[in-house]
């Protein structure tokens, strides 16, 4: 049993999600890393992908690096709205492939037998191919309860064959999808990789990337990965990556690093409040008078806290950032905030628009 303070607990968790002084070299050494890098469509500065990767890697970072590491290097993978490294996809694709689906889903799939056949024989004959260029011959339709989707059943099909590990994205243009059949990228499947096997792999991965994290997060899917360890003040029941015990020793120390909502290092909110102390709520979805600090703020890490939250948007009209506010969740001292400053200045130069702090800010 290991035993941590929570200053241990803290510097294992920033270190595992590469946001520490020594920043990692290039998008691959990220993506193995983090396992996974969230896509999500929603842009006020820069696309979560692409913010995540220069959150990490800084001036090294082009965004045409990730472009190219997906679509001809292939050492990335899109699934389920997200980039993996290819690493992983030998065990991932075991479980998709032994992937029992729920009632509701095995019943759409029967129903639509022949508009199953008819998108696979269409991507075999034709793809790579978008959604809207596969014709829709469903008989039966899912209903749009979540307002996600218009009556168009192709991307549905598409995304339930995903899950399976029938079909699979190859590709976007122009931020849509472009789906082909899974085993031209997976490969075809020998059967040597166990569900079971894969499982336990892929749980020794999302520690790693984790660093510590709950033993029954849902969150972090650990399950009974690495070690065992106690937190200081903390009644949970954690899990620790051995490497990442190993590594305390040599700390690099800290730096500054401004987060989009979506990073992976954000996921677990029960495990911000329990090891960083940080209620991080996001806006984005409440009414504009119940927001406090804006639509879609940016937390700030410095060190091993979250220090404030950055309320910012590329107006691209004007070809600006503009700050509206940093909001101070600890105060900072005069060099706090210089490194805060230079580190928004950094992020408007990647963008290549000039920063502008507004009045409001705090």
């Amino acid at each position: 049993m290991h035993r941590l303070t929570r200053d241990e607990a803290r510097r294992i968790a920033v270190r595992a999600q590469l946001l520490d002084a020594d920043r990692p070299g290039d998008v691959v050494e990220v993506a193995e890393q983090l396992g996974s890098i969230k896509i999500d469509p929603t842009v006020t500065i820069a696309p979560a992908e692409q913010t995540a990767f220069w959150s990490r890697i800084g001036w090294g970072y082009e965004p045409g690096q990730l472009k190219k590491a997906v679509e001809d290097d292939r050492l990335l993978f899109e699934f389920d709205g997200r980039f993996f490294a290819s690493s992983l996809m030998p065990d991932m694709v075991a479980l998709m492939r032994a992937r029992q689906l729920r009632a509701a889903s095995r019943e759409y799939l029967e129903a639509n037998a022949a508009f199953r056949k008819d998108v696979l024989a269409r991507l075999r004959a034709e793809g790579p191919l978008l959604a809207s260029e596969i014709p829709d011959t469903s008989v039966v339709q899912r209903s749009n309860e979540s307002g996600w989707y218009g009556s168009n059943q192709v991307p549905r099909m598409l995304e339930l064959l995903s899950v399976i590990g029938e079909v699979a994205v190859v590709r976007r243009e122009n931020r849509q999808r472009v789906w082909d059949l899974a085993e031209r990228l997976y490969g075809p499947d020998d059967g040597s990789i166990t569900a079971e096997e894969a499982e336990e792999r892929l749980q020794q991965r999302r520690l790693h990337a984790a660093g510590i994290a709950r033993q029954k997060s849902p969150w972090s899917e650990v399950g009974m990965a690495g070690e065992p360890a106690e937190v200081e003040g903390s009644a949970w029941k954690w899990r620790v990556d051995p490497e990442a015990i190993a590594a305390l020793g040599d700390d690099p120390g800290g730096r500054v690093a401004i987060l989009n909502p979506y990073d992976r290092m954000l996921f677990d909110r029960s495990r911000l409040a329990e090891l960083f102390d940080f209620e991080f709520i996001l806006e984005q979805f409440k009414p504009k008078a119940q927001r406090v600090y804006g639509y879609f703020v940016h937390p700030i890490l410095i060190g091993d806290r979250f220090s404030a939250l950055m309320d910012a948007e590329l107006d691209k009209k004007k070809e600006n950032l503009v700050v509206s506010a940093v909001h101070e969740l600890i105060p900072f001292d005069d060099e706090e905030r210089e490194m805060v400053d230079a580190e928004i200045r950094d992020l408007g130069e990647w963008l290549g628009v000039p920063v502008v702090f507004a009045s409001g800010r705090r």
